[in-house]
This record gives C-alpha cells, structure tokens and sequence, in this order.
C-alpha cells in the first residue's frame, strides 16, 4: 500500500464534519496562496453576474469538496447513507422512472457531486437497478486504487467513456433505466459544439442532449446540496423539459445552448456551491 493511500484511509475515518471544516480551511488557503486560481473564479463569477456576496461561500465549498474525498471514496460498502441524506424532489425521478422511458441525472459541479452520485445508486438501485455512468480512468496511476472503491458501490456500475460506453447508456435507457452526466464537463474535441453560457461561448458537450433525443429519457436536473457541517447533504432534483433537449430536429448548437441554461438555473439557485475555480471556458484537449 503507497504512502497516500494510507494517508487516505487514515483520512477516511476520521468524522466527515471535521473533515469539512478543515477543508473550509483548506479552500481560503488556496485562495490566498494562488493569484491565478483567484483570478480566474473571480472572473468566472463577474461572467455570470453573481454578486461576490452569494458566490464568497464557494471558497470554502469547494474546499470542503476535496475534504471530503477520502471518507467518500473509501466509505465501506456496507455503511449507508440513511440519515445523513434528505430529498428533496424524489418524485420528479420515481415519476420519470415509472413511465418506462429512463431517466438522465444532469448534475452540474455544484456541491458534492460525488455524494450525490452514491446517494442516488443507494436509494433507488434496489427498485430500479443500477445507475449507469460513463467513467474515465484516473489520470495519475495511485488514484486509481482510490477510486475503483467509489466507482464499484452497489448499484453503481461504470461504463468507459468510448463508444462503446455512450452504445450501453443508450441500450440502459431505452430499456427504463437510468445514468448520470456531468453537464458542465469541457468535453475532449470533437465531442462538443460552442454554446453560451453566462454570456460566454463555451465548449459544451453534445452528449446529453443526444441521449435524451434518442431514447426520450427525462431529464432530471439534479444537485446535492451540503449543508452546515455536521447536518449532512440534501439532494435537489427537478425536471428539465426544454424542448431543445426533446427535439432531434434542432442543431447541436441549440441543443446545447439549452443545456447549458439549465446548469445556470441550478448554479444560480446556489452560487455559493459551485466550483468557480473550473475553467469553463478552457479550449478542449484532442482525444488521445
């Protein structure tokens, strides 16, 4: 076992709200330590027209966010989620669920995304089977024995971001099942169209338009809200009926203008929880 993974697993057990109040910690010292990261998530945020008021919280958010990595990813499988997770909109899924049709997860970089992802395969895997989601393998090799524990949960399941992996969403979806994206993803070249968002051109991803256009799957806009530390996550979930999204006769581009008004909507519900510092608007890297 590597040196971080121990450092890891040490971390993993120690309590999640202390976890998140040293990250907050650790997101104002990033702050101050890093002219170009404070440069580029205030301009993110004056992009968007947030006032610093509402968007300050997210300094310490994302902190947080990375806080709580080690507890997430090396949670035991048998510990559950009950009591630290509450919902809010569960319907909108079960109803989407239950026509037959599947359903999309669009869950933007707004609060802890990675929660979010194992609270949804843990309370609805049992009545409607796994979640299915396009995963890439860890960039730096001693991550990846970190993450394969977070990405293998119950009714969780992987599927690798080829085509042969967009073949098994859409085969997941048409027959009634479910899966997750990440809207706001800078997707690798080829693979996207430029929209606009918050008044910027931006390389949006084609993806999960297609999927909705192809298999009529609801798409369901979706976010895990962390609380105070100490009083858990609530998850926010809502439908996303922009006609765009439905319509096969439109244009990548509008489509993904479409998609991209919806994560607004979301970021705009809670500035203080989007990670600011992601570089939205960075030019694509070529496949490879």
């Amino acid at each position: 076992m590597s040196l971080t993974t121990r450092i890891f697993h040490f971390l993993a057990r120690m309590p999640l709200p202390l976890m998140q109040r040293l990250g907050a910690v650790l997101g104002w010292l990033v702050w101050w330590l890093s002219p170009s990261y404070r440069r580029n998530f205030k301009a993110n945020v004056q992009a968007a027209g947030v006032a610093w008021r509402d968007a300050r919280p997210a300094v310490a958010a994302i902190g947080a966010m990375v806080a709580e990595l080690p507890w997430v990813w090396m949670r035991p499988h048998s510990a559950k989620l009950d009591g630290l997770v509450t919902w809010d909109g569960a319907e909108h899924f079960e109803a989407a669920m239950q026509a037959g049709k599947g359903a999309i997860i669009m869950s933007p970089h707004l609060g802890s995304w990675e929660i979010g992802a194992q609270a949804i395969a843990e309370k609805f895997g049992p009545t409607y089977g796994p979640m299915v989601a396009l995963f890439r393998p860890a960039r730096k090799a001693w991550l990846e024995p970190l993450v394969a524990n977070a990405r293998t949960r119950p009714y969780l399941d992987s599927a690798p971001t080829s085509l042969a992996g967009v073949r098994t969403l859409i085969r997941t979806l048409r027959n009634g099942g479910y899966t997750a994206i990440l809207p706001d993803q800078v997707p690798p070249l080829g693979q996207g169209v430029w929209a606009p968002f918050f008044g910027r051109d931006v390389y949006t991803m084609t993806l999960l338009a297609k999927l909705a256009q192809q298999t009529g799957a609801q798409v369901i806009m979706t976010w895990c809200e962390r609380l105070p530390a100490g009083q858990g996550f609530c998850m926010h979930m809502r439908p996303f009926d922009a006609p765009e999204v439905k319509d096969s006769s439109v244009s990548p581009e509008v489509a993904a203008a479409a998609v991209n008004r919806g994560v607004e909507r979301m970021v705009l519900d809670a500035p203080g929880q989007y990670l600011w510092g992601y570089a939205r608007d960075k030019q694509p890297r070529a496949e490879g």
